[in-house]
Order: structure tokens, then C-alpha cells, then sequence
């Protein structure tokens, strides 16, 4: 089958999934993962809701200043990224949404919530060649059987008009979950657990702007070592973009 019989595969598989679940949804209702409300997978009250992360902020990390500039962190220790932007803030309805999508089984919910991506996107003014899924590592994903950066991923580049592409990072082994560490053992629980795909790292990247897609952000730790293996094979600037970050004390 060629390119073209694929595509109108892919598609047909797609339509015959979403009628599926329309028809589910008739018999079944689904419930906002929010407040629990009968009638859609998050309602428009739950997603009104959400905290937008708002400037003034820093300029390359987005943590929260009192004026725009650069924060001390970033002034001594600049972070492995061009910059880095989190949509929203990580409490109540979105923090319950990311928490089904990711632990829960709920992928549905990875179209309104790409869609909250899409709009930080054009909001912060974000440019792309592609956008890039942080991986999970081949067991973890094994075991969820899917990537929610992935979903997030191909709902907002959809909308936004610019690639997803899942094949340019891997990771390479397997790593400890990050919750319960602190800022510097979360480096190093990350430190070269990703490279660049070989088809990609032989100046395929070279000159590109590329946004990585993650959920949540809390020290950069992972995005960062995403970062290194994608600048190392020629890419020009590496943004991050998540959807959340914790509340800023």
C-alpha cells in the first residue's frame, strides 16, 4: 500500500473510531473528569477555571517576576533551553484532567487539553520547524500503552499547523519517577537518558526551531536533557511548552 492508501486508512480507521464513540456517548455519557457533570469529557465550566500563567515572568525559564527580565537562576545558571512556557497553572479542574489523561486511561482527554496547548502556543507567540513529544521510555510506555506527550502533541500541532514528530527523541534507559526528588537528583536521574534518533542526527535538524511537549514542569530537569541531544545535532533553538507548573511561592 502506498503513502496515499495509508493516509486514506488511517483516516477511514479514524472516522469509523470517532463514530464509535459518538454512539457510545448516546448510551453512555461521559463525565467531565473535572466536576464530575454528566455530558462531556471536561466541561466549559471546568476549563474556564483554569489559571493562565500570565507575564510579568522570566524570560527564558517563565518563572514568575515582579517586572519582565531574566530570573537569578537564569542570570547564574541559564537552563539547557532557548526558553521555556507553561500554559497554565497546575492546581484543581487541570491538574485533575492531566492526572486522568496520564494515569487513568482517559486519552479523550488529550483533545481539549492539546487544545489549551494550541492556544499558549499562538498566545506566547512560539515559532516551530516541529513539535517534539517528550518519550517515555519503551517498558513505561509498555505498561501505560500509550504516551499522553504524544496525544498532547498531535491535538495542538493539528491546530497550530506545524508537525509532530515521535521519532526525532528516544529514550535510552529507563529512569526513576522524578515526584519524590529533589531539584538535583532529578538531573541527574535524567542526565543522557535521551538521544536523538539516527535518522535525525546526521544534520537532518540542523538550523530548526523545535518545541518540546510535556504535561507538567518543575524544575526543567527533563526537558533540559531532551534538549541536549537535539542541539547537538544542529537544531537552532529548543523551546519547551507544557501545559502546567506548579504554583510559584
Amino acid at each position: 500500500m502506498n503513502k496515499q492508501g495509508l493516509w486514506q486508512a488511517w483516516r477511514h480507521g479514524q472516522g469509523v473510531q470517532d463514530m464509535a464513540e459518538r454512539a457510545l456517548d448516546l448510551l453512555f455519557p461521559p463525565r467531565c473528569a473535572g466536576c464530575g457533570k454528566s455530558g462531556s469529557i471536561v466541561c466549559a465550566a471546568c476549563l474556564r477555571q483554569c489559571v493562565p500563567v500570565t507575564p510579568p515572568f522570566c524570560l527564558r525559564c517563565g518563572t514568575a517576576l515582579p517586572s519582565p527580565g531574566l530570573c537569578r537562576r537564569c542570570k547564574m545558571d541559564p537552563p539547557g533551553l532557548s526558553g521555556l512556557r507553561a500554559a497554565y497553572v497546575y492546581q484543581g479542574t487541570l491538574r485533575s484532567c492531566i492526572h486522568a489523561l496520564k494515569y487513568d486511561g482517559n486519552k479523550r482527554l488529550a483533545g481539549p487539553l492539546g487544545g489549551l496547548l494550541a492556544q499558549a502556543y499562538h498566545t506566547f507567540g512560539l515559532r516551530a520547524d516541529m513539535l517534539v513529544p517528550v518519550p517515555l521510555h519503551s517498558e513505561r510506555q509498555q505498561m501505560r500503552g500509550y504516551n499522553h506527550a504524544r496525544l498532547l502533541a498531535e491535538v495542538c500541532a493539528a491546530s497550530v499547523g506545524v508537525p509532530s514528530r515521535d521519532d526525532v527523541l528516544a529514550r535510552c534507559r529507563a529512569t526513576a519517577a522524578q515526584a519524590d526528588l529533589t531539584a538535583s537528583e532529578r538531573r541527574q536521574n535524567v542526565a543522557g537518558a535521551f538521544r536523538c534518533a539516527p535518522a535525525w542526527a546526521t544534520g537532518t535538524l540542523y538550523g530548526c526551531s523545535i518545541v518540546l511537549i510535556d504535561d507538567v514542569y518543575t524544575t526543567g530537569a527533563t526537558v533540559e536533557a531532551c534538549a541536549a541531544p537535539l542541539f547537538a545535532a544542529g537544531a537552532a533553538a529548543v523551546w519547551a511548552l507544557v501545559l502546567a507548573r506548579p504554583v510559584q511561592k
